[in-house]
């Protein structure tokens, strides 16, 4: 069986990488890591205008219904860059939640938005600190509307609408609902994590107006779904990162000089360079695993996204970390580049579940793909 890509999404690929070049300099990732916003809105207008914002969403809504493997090439290159933009919140999860649980009116009003990137989407389901469930939630539906608080939330600020999951008395004990944040029950505050290229914040709603997205108490099933299908979008950003990091550690050691050679001929940094090739060729042979799964839609979703997740944040993490050490003292310092892929691989890390939680769905979807 042949995982690689089609000659058309290499094209794609090479085009994503020019424009993100062009468009997605380092420079521009520090201009947002250096000031107050919460992401680069000209470059969000860009990516928008070049349809990335629609590559799945089917064309009977504004869409260009592409599939999921030219997607993840997208993903793939916005890791590489470290794009300072709501890529992921808006696609892979708000724009993923309605087309999977949405009505058709939902479908109506919000995906020809999306397409467009007039409308920005986000998902919130933790509460604070600890891994959340069904009988951990406290947002739930009472008296006149939405009430409770959710953080971090992801471009929580920036964000039009967002998936909020709340807790029910039916079903799985969970229901999502789509609620929009200009409103008078909804107010935000911004929140600052160890990426600050990528706005967060804390939302709280009093008797916040909410639209049903799915059926009642489906919530905490459908978001099992949701998070394989992300799991996926996000490994392959996750991939293009570690690449990044590799590529700027081979660079610096190359050209960087100690004793009279370049420090890239000494067996530690060589060992150093190698190891982060290893991990980030597993990480991925597994992406392209995720993205057959995906893109077809088959039963070993759950297994394969499990598996392209925790792949991806041990060579993400590795890659970032290695880079900064092969820069030696100077990596750490604030003139230096490589902590945006640090900054970057660790928030990606915990962005839909920590690494420990995406093993532990990896061994519940290895037993029960036994048990089949």
């Amino acid at each position: 069986m042949n995982f690689e890509f089609s000659d058309e999404q290499e094209l794609l690929r090479e085009q994503a990488r020019g424009f993100l070049a062009d468009n997605c300099p380092p420079a521009a990732v520090r201009a947002v890591l250096d000031g107050d916003a919460d992401h680069d809105a000209e470059l969000w207008r860009k990516v928008a205008e070049m349809g990335w914002t629609a590559t799945v969403i089917p064309e009977e809504f504004g869409g260009l219904g592409l599939s999921y493997l030219e997607l993840v090439v997208i993903a793939e290159e916005l890791g590489r860059a470290a794009a300072p933009i709501p890529f992921s919140s808006s696609v892979y999860l708000a724009t993923e939640a309605i087309l999977a649980l949405g009505s058709t009116q939902q479908k109506e009003k919000w995906l020809p938005l999306l397409a467009t990137g007039e409308a920005i989407g986000t998902f919130a389901l933790a509460e604070g600190n600890g891994r959340p469930s069904a009988k951990s939630l406290k947002t739930k539906m009472s008296g006149a509307g939405l009430n409770g608080r959710k953080l971090p939330v992801p471009d929580g600020r920036a964000a039009d609408f967002a998936i909020i999951v709340g807790a029910s008395d039916s079903g799985d004990g969970a229901s999502m609902y789509l609620v929009e944040l200009d409103q008078a029950g909804v107010s935000r505050e911004a929140v600052r994590t160890l990426d600050f290229s990528r706005g967060h914040a804390v939302l709280d709603m009093k008797d916040a107006q909410a639209e049903l997205l799915g059926g009642e108490g489906v919530g905490w099933s459908a978001l099992d779904k949701l998070m394989d299908r992300a799991a996926v979008l996000f490994a392959w950003e996750q991939v293009g990162l570690a690449d990044a990091a590799l590529e700027q550690a081979r660079d610096y050691a190359m050209g960087r000089y100690a004793f009279g050679r370049a420090i890239a001929s000494y067996q530690a940094i060589k060992h150093k360079l190698a190891g982060m090739y290893v991990k980030n060729t597993l990480a991925r042979s597994n992406g392209y695993y995720g993205a057959w799964a995906l893109d077809s839609d088959s039963s070993e979703l759950a297994l394969a996204a499990a598996t392209a997740r925790v792949g991806a944040i041990q060579a993400s993490v590795h890659a970032a970390e290695e880079n900064v050490q092969t820069h030696g003292g100077m990596g750490f310092t604030w003139e230096f580049d490589c902590q945006f892929y640090y900054r970057r691989a660790k928030l990606l890390s915990v962005n839909i579940g920590s690494e420990g939680y995406w093993q532990d769905r990896l061994i519940t979807a290895m037993e029960q793909n036994n048990a089949a």
